[in-house]
């Protein structure tokens, strides 16, 4: 199978239109005519993974995050981001990134977390729109199966996401059961979770101000970018396994979360 016969399935899944304005998801490096001996699947494109893939024999990369985001005026090797394009040029991997395209599609990123949680009656929230028959929105919403007091709601996502510290407001004094959420950088749709009477809010990242004057209104409860979307390579796996068989499917061994926690 061709490296572009997996694109287009994983593109098929997640129309790249999808995509926020500002996002540059897709084909970043390579060709696509070679066959493919192996996909890597990751959320960050490093050096280390990078080396991975090499040493695992796979010519393509598929990422979450686009290593190239910002234009590149030149390439020098003056950074970790030119450092890893000029390696992959020079082992022949391919690297397509599959970013807020992948998070807002039906079954995507946010979806993966909702599943996670365990929520039910799932809905999108936020913006949303519809390409080539595939729905997207910026958020997701739900219910657990059972109201939750507050404290409980939180060791649930620590245990789930695997968080050491969930960075939350006020707790609720209410039991929790109608649950938005956002992978990622979610802070914008913290408003419109509010308008959709949602007793929590999770995200991966919030600006500090936002946390004020919501007490005993919404339980926010942010988690980490990282942890948030650590199983977006599990959603790129079940694509390429069902629509590309035989296709070699291998998930990243490197934690490339660049925040740690002392």
């Amino acid at each position: 199978m061709k490296i572009k016969e997996v694109v287009s399935a994983l593109e098929r899944f997640a129309p790249l239109p999808l995509q926020e304005d500002f996002d540059n998801a897709g084909l970043q490096i390579g060709l696509t005519d070679a066959d493919v001996s192996g996909a890597l699947l990751c959320l960050d494109v490093t050096e280390a993974v990078v080396d991975e893939a090499v040493g695992k024999g796979c010519n393509l990369i598929v990422s979450h995050h686009p290593l190239i985001f910002h234009k590149l005026r030149r390439i020098t090797g003056e950074d970790y981001v030119q450092r890893a394009v000029m390696k992959a040029i020079k082992n022949n991997v391919a690297i397509v990134s599959m970013h807020t395209n992948m998070d807002c599609a039906q079954g995507g990123v946010n979806h993966k977390m909702a599943a996670k949680m365990g929520l039910r009656d799932l809905g999108f929230f936020g913006a949303e729109k519809s390409v080539d028959g595939v729905q997207g929105g910026e958020g997701v919403i739900g219910m657990l199966p059972e109201p939750m007091a507050a404290d409980d709601f939180i060791l649930m996502l620590k245990h789930t996401f695997g968080v050491e510290c969930v960075q939350a407001n006020e707790l609720l004094r209410r039991p929790i059961r109608k649950v938005a959420l956002c992978g990622g950088a979610g802070s914008f749709l913290l408003p419109e979770a509010i308008g959709q009477g949602a007793d929590a809010f999770v995200t991966g990242e919030m600006h500090y101000h936002d946390y004020f004057g919501h007490e005993q209104e919404i339980q926010i409860a942010v988690i980490g970018h990282f942890q948030s979307e650590q199983y977006t390579s599990e959603i790129f796996q079940s694509i390429i396994e069902e629509r590309c068989p035989g296709v070699r499917c291998c998930l990243t061994e490197i934690c490339t979360n660049p925040i740690i926690y002392l």
